[in-house]
């Protein structure tokens, strides 16, 4: 139930709850007064006089206010009186001070006494000889030649024990004030709690999470309103969460980050301090030392280089800071344009290079080529790299699934073990075999898988360790999946 559904409903029970209640109270109050001090005969006495009043003057069909003139029928009035004895009553109609005519022989006193009657409700009383009786009268508002009103009297009856009125009104008002107040009080606090009850929870919760405490779970309950509210908090919940865990998981690599750079750089660096100390105390005495060293200080400094670029270009991909430039490209000549680029300088270090394809047609999808052809390249470049065999061999092959395009470079070099394999593609690792010479930042893997999830594909390793590793790349065959 939505909380203006609620409101509705609990405002409507306020007040059909005190009806019934009033009606039950007001019959059984009938039916008990009726028992206990016999006012059947009241009660149909009054529904009786109820009736010939609406007979007489009741609507505008009734038969005085169709046919004032009657009154003065005598056949009429005898009607009127033999109706009202019925009721063990008398009746009297008085023009001015004048009776037209009367059930009772009516004395100048009892005249002003009538005309001195207020009204039914009030129960006015007159004596009659020995009979008391209740006044109702009944303007006829009949204009006569001398202007003056006719008005008709009803008596009934008088019992102090009987039927009262006004007692009765009296009762009800009371019993639909107090149940009303007791409603009301009883669906406010009832209905109060669907809406109570989830914002104390909600304070409660913000109090928490003011104090940093972000796993205090925000539970949904409450109206439909209340509910999404709810969900909508526990969302952003979440999301501070994460936000934060994310900032101290960032603060977090970036001291591991400025540990790793500074440990990697350090090396380079004290190799060139080593070699500019030794060409200022003279050790490289001859020109071809003094090549040598200026050489090997040139290829030190370019491997700080290298270094400090994949630095900047992971930071800047891991922050989404580098927009990816797509365009559809065929596969295999994209690869092969890669493998014809490299094959000589592998060949030169005693890599023998096969590119195989297994398309059955050609394949287009969309690739950054020259980030893409950077991953590739530094795939190979790690495999010869971490060569250990005379006859070196890497393949270069792709082939095609119903939903993917599958890139594998695969060598025959000295394998992974295999609870290093999935680590390879964490920044700054390198297997520990590795960490006696610096072979490059460590953050190559660590781009490459970047980059592949740019693409929203995959990249994973297989491994045997002393047979070679498989760098598999696995890409969303995007135009194959709408074209079918």
């Amino acid at each position: 139930m939505n909380l203006q559904r609620r409101l509705i409903f609990a405002n409507a029970l306020t007040v059909i709850i005190p009806l019934l209640i009033t009606v039950l109270c007001a019959w059984t109050y009938i039916y008990v007064t009726g028992k206990i001090v016999g006012t059947e005969q009241s009660l149909k006495n009054t529904q009786e006089i109820t009736q010939l009043t609406f007979d007489l003057v009741g609507s505008e069909q009734s038969i005085l206010r169709k046919y004032p003139e009657r009154i003065e029928d005598p056949g009429f009035q005898s009607q009127i009186i033999n109706r009202i004895a019925a009721v063990d009553g008398e009746v009297a109609a008085l023009q001015g001070d004048t009776v037209l005519f009367s059930s009772h022989n009516l004395t100048k006193i009892d005249v002003v006494r009538l005309l001195g009657s207020s009204g039914w409700f009030k129960k006015d009383t007159i004596t009659l000889g020995s009979e008391t009786y209740s006044v109702q009268p009944i303007d006829l508002s009949l204009a006569t030649d001398n202007q003056e009103s006719t008005i008709l009297f009803f008596l009934v009856p008088f019992d102090p024990a009987s039927f009262n009125l006004t007692n009765f009104i009296t009762f009800c008002a009371i019993i639909f004030v107090l149940t009303f107040i007791a409603a009301n009080v009883y669906m406010s606090r009832y209905f109060s709690r669907g809406i109570i009850f989830p914002l104390n929870n909600l304070r409660k919760a913000a109090k928490e999470i003011t104090l940093g405490n972000l796993n205090h779970e925000i539970v949904s309950e409450g109206d439909k309103e209340l509910r999404e509210l709810c969900y909508d908090l526990e969302r952003m919940r979440i999301q501070l969460k994460n936000s934060v865990h994310n900032q101290l998981k960032y603060e977090d690599n970036r001291k591991m980050m400025i540990t790793s750079i500074s440990h990697d750089l350090k090396t380079p660096v004290t190799s060139i301090k080593g070699y500019v100390e030794g060409l200022l105390d003279g050790i490289a005495n001859s020109p071809e030392k003094k090549e040598k060293y200026l050489r090997t200080i040139y290829r030190k400094a370019e491997q700080m280089d290298t270094m400090i670029d994949d630095l900047l270009l992971y930071a800047k991909l891991d922050l989404n800071q580098i927009p990816f430039n797509l365009q559809i490209t065929n596969v295999e000549e994209f690869l092969r344009d890669g493998f014809r680029e490299i094959e000589p300088e592998m060949e030169r270090n005693g890599i023998i290079m096969h590119f195989n394809s297994e398309l059955k047609e050609a394949c287009a999808i969309p690739l950054d080529r020259e980030r893409m052809m950077r991953v590739i390249m530094n795939i190979i470049d790690n495999s010869r790299k971490y060569m250990n065999k005379e006859e070196g061999r890497i393949t270069l092959s792709v082939r095609e699934t119903h939903s993917s395009v599958i890139i594998e470079v695969q060598d025959n070099g000295s394998g992974i073990p295999d609870l290093e394999v999935k680590q390879i593609f964490e920044r700054f690792y390198r297997t520990d075999r590795a960490r006696s010479e610096i072979k490059g930042s460590g953050l190559g893997l660590a781009i490459a898988k970047q980059i592949v999830e740019g693409h929203e594909g995959r990249i994973w390793a297989i491994s045997r360790l002393g047979e070679g590793t498989s760098i598999v790349i696995s890409l969303p065959n995007t135009i194959r999946g709408a074209d079918s």
